[in-house]
């Protein structure tokens, strides 16, 4: 077993190294917004322009999710990994030849094509390849290293040259490509194509069991999932009028518009800006250290947790928590005190509190969550809805923003995403089941109740 976990982490920390770039491209931004109004990169850009390059990852990521849906189905969780790169390496050659705002857009949306690949298969594949026991912890890898790609391009961002800052999307992707190219395919996938001999392989490799008798008893129980599961058809329609799926789409929708809807990614666009408006003395480039370096590291106390506390009752309690913060920063900006300096730390430690608090919570366990809760025939294209919902959302997050600061100030914004936290928990208490130390099937059997048992005609 010992063997079989270290195979499992090894694919973990590869498929890691894919995420890590998913994290540079959410970021990559925050420190390139302020290069652009100190005309750092000899780009002439607007304001406007550049709200659309803040922005346009998230339609590429939406076509990204789209095209995975195919590959993943077609040919398989690993071949979307590996394809991801390509969109990824072509975003960057333009942008590190070319001087206008229109091909940087390109390069936003490329971006974000590969973004949405890597991050609709990575869940799905991790979870199919993961045992029971540890797999909230393998998945959840995906969040860290997200993070910490975030945080390295914050870290080095304020004090590198544009150019240096796109390069790494050149090398990272080649990085990933390679490792990824020594996993294996996940062998409920090779089951669901009827490739029993590779499936029988591919589980000898990730748990590590030389008897013969136990793989094949854990095969034929597998099988005996895979049929039950994929008889059905796999399509949008199926995902959407098939009762036995309501629950999970309803969880789905509910906890992925309260995810992206309580800000973070915006805030993370905005950070500079919204340091500088509060008015307090510190350093913009030491705030986007410290919001980096404490969002990977709680990140990686998460992953030792989401195992073991649940995760139920991290969602209930990081959104109610995050809440309380946010409604704390809004109040700030309602009254912005200006009798003592040190009134002006309030939204920074507010914010900062806010990103450890959904990191360690919401931001985290959602992403788990929606790779455990879907039947193996509808997976692939209920990970490409939910990826297309969120791209929307997150569309409308960044470029929503500056309109309800127009309408109702800082105040409006940060009170805005402290309703949509306080919606969170109370959703995710009446609807959100506990999904800790149970197997795939355990969790179909909960969520479809006797459905799950029932053939078609």
């Amino acid at each position: 077993m010992a063997k079989g976990r270290q195979a499992q982490y090894l694919v973990a920390a590869a498929v890691s190294l894919a995420a890590m770039v998913t994290g540079f491209s959410v970021a990559w931004s925050t420190p390139v917004i302020p290069k652009f109004h100190n005309n750092e990169t000899g780009i002439n850009i607007t304001d406007e322009e550049i709200s659309w390059v803040a922005a346009l990852t998230a339609p590429g990521f939406m076509a990204g999710s789209l095209v995975t849906r195919f590959i993943s189905d077609g040919f398989g969780r690993r071949a979307v990994i590996l394809s991801s790169a390509v969109p990824m390496v072509v975003g960057t050659i333009i942008i590190l030849s070319t001087s206008t705002a229109w091909y940087l857009y390109a390069t936003r949306f490329l971006w974000g094509v590969g973004t949405g690949m890597i991050a609709t298969v990575s869940a799905m594949y991790l979870a199919e390849v993961s045992d029971t026991e540890i797999r909230g912890r393998v998945t959840s890898s995906y969040r860290y290293m997200r993070s910490f790609g975030s945080f390295l391009i914050l870290l080095i961002g304020p004090f590198v040259s544009y150019n240096i800052i796109n390069s790494f999307f050149l090398i990272l992707p080649i990085c990933y490509f390679i490792a990824c190219c020594f996993i294996s395919e996940s062998p409920y996938y090779l089951l669901k194509e009827g490739k029993v001999t590779a499936a029988r392989a591919s589980l000898i490799r990730f748990s590590g069991h030389k008897d013969g008798k136990l793989i094949d008893s854990r095969l034929l129980a597998m099988g005996i999932d895979v049929k039950k599961e994929t008889h059905r058809s796999g399509s949008l329609k199926e995902l959407c009028t098939g009762k036995r799926y309501r629950k999970a789409l309803i969880i789905c929708i509910g906890l992925k518009i309260t995810q992206i809807m309580s800000g973070s990614i915006a805030i993370q666009q905005y950070l500079g800006r919204i340091v500088q408006e509060s008015e307090t003395d510190i350093n913009v480039s030491t705030v986007l250290i410290i919001y980096g370096g404490l969002k990977f590291f709680v990140g990686i106390f998460s992953s030792a947790i989401v195992d073991k506390i649940g995760r139920r009752p991290l969602l209930i309690y990081s959104f109610s928590s995050a809440s309380i913060f946010l409604i704390i920063v809004g109040a700030y900006f309602l009254i912005q005190p200006n009798s003592s300096p040190y009134y002006s730390y309030i939204p920074f430690i507010g914010i900062i509190f806010t990103s450890m608090i959904s990191t360690l919570g919401y931001d985290t366990v959602v992403f788990l969550i929606l790779a455990e809760i879907f039947p193996l025939n509808v997976k692939s294209v209920a990970m490409t809805f939910q990826n297309i919902l969120g791209g929307f959302l997150n569309f409308f997050s960044v470029k929503g923003y500056q309109q309800i600061k127009d309408l109702a100030g800082l105040t409006g914004v940060f009170w805005f995403y402290a309703s949509i936290t306080i919606i969170g928990a109370v959703f995710s208490f009446i609807m959100v089941p506990e999904t800790k130390g149970k197997s795939l099937r355990e969790i179909q059997v909960e969520l479809q109740g006797a459905l799950y048992d029932e053939l078609d005609e």
